[in-house]
């Protein structure tokens, strides 16, 4: 037995539509707004050689004579970055599941745990940098972990708060019919934490941007992260802001595509699946 619900074809399209439109239309409005603040900031700080606008990373990246160029480099860091993120989502969300179900089956787990997940997040990633990187080097290991800690925390609290969120009920039925309290996780409250899992992979999918640029600066001296501080220590402000303006529309892209994940998903499985 699962919590687990499944809709009609139909109430999956009409919510999935819902949900689609909700998310691209927030995206839209977060865009608009971050424009807007962008411009403000420009005019406030009046100094063009440091301030650049809209229309001078347009010139950098589309109508500038070096602007393919510029596009291909940006293009290249971007890709990095996207692959660090990858690797630090996929590290931490790992990571937060499986200790999210050892914590909710044992409270030992969580005596332990818990405590040492406070300190990772509350250390400042500048002073823990050095000592992964002894540890783990510049190379893949070190994303993943400086990533990974980032995408740690949030989703671990998250997700332990959907699995202890389940119907009392449903664990007696299980448990009943003979189930283990491994049983009632699986069929009972990972079924019924959906929401949170996709709260957390919504939190989770900017912050493994942030963790992989981080990692970026401080461990493998590759992709944005590095790109940003070198082009800035250089003072090549247009590509600065070029590179600023890009990570920021792709984790607007992502977090996006998430929420439309999410939408999916839970109107085919969630709770309320098929209601009007």
């Amino acid at each position: 037995m699962s919590a687990l619900t499944v809709s009609a074809p139909g109430g999956v399209a009409s919510a999935v539509a819902r949900g689609v439109g909700k998310a691209l239309g927030n995206a839209l409005l977060v865009a608009a707004i971050v424009y807007v603040l962008w411009v403000l900031v420009v005019a406030l700080v009046d100094n063009p050689f440091v301030a650049k606008g809209p229309g001078d990373v347009a010139e950098f990246l589309f109508t500038g004579d070096d602007a393919t160029e510029n596009r291909t480099r940006v293009m290249g860091q971007l890709g990095i970055t996207l692959r660090d993120a990858a690797i630090g989502f996929t590290a931490g969300m790992v990571a937060a599941v499986v200790l999210a179900g050892a914590i909710v089956l044992s409270r030992g787990v969580e005596a332990t745990v818990m405590p040492v997940a406070m300190v990772l997040r509350a250390v400042p990633l500048i002073a823990l940098a050095p000592v992964i990187r002894m540890i783990f080097g510049r190379g893949v290991s070190a994303v993943a972990v400086i990533s990974g800690i980032v995408v740690l925390f949030p989703a671990v609290v998250g997700l332990v708060f959907g699995l202890r969120s389940s119907s009392r009920q449903m664990h007696d039925v299980v448990q009943v019919y003979g189930g283990s309290e491994r049983d009632v996780l699986f069929k009972v409250s990972f079924p019924s934490a959906l929401p949170s899992l996709f709260a957390a992979i919504r939190i989770s999918v900017p912050g493994a941007i942030t963790g992989a640029l981080i990692a970026e600066w401080l461990a493998t001296g590759k992709g944005i992260g590095y790109a940003v501080v070198s082009a800035a220590g250089q003072s090549k402000n247009n590509e600065v802001w070029a590179l600023v303006i890009v990570v920021t529309l792709v984790s607007l892209l992502l977090y996006t595509l998430a929420q439309v994940l999410e939408t999916f998903v839970l109107a085919r499985y969630g709770k309320d699946a098929g209601r009007a």
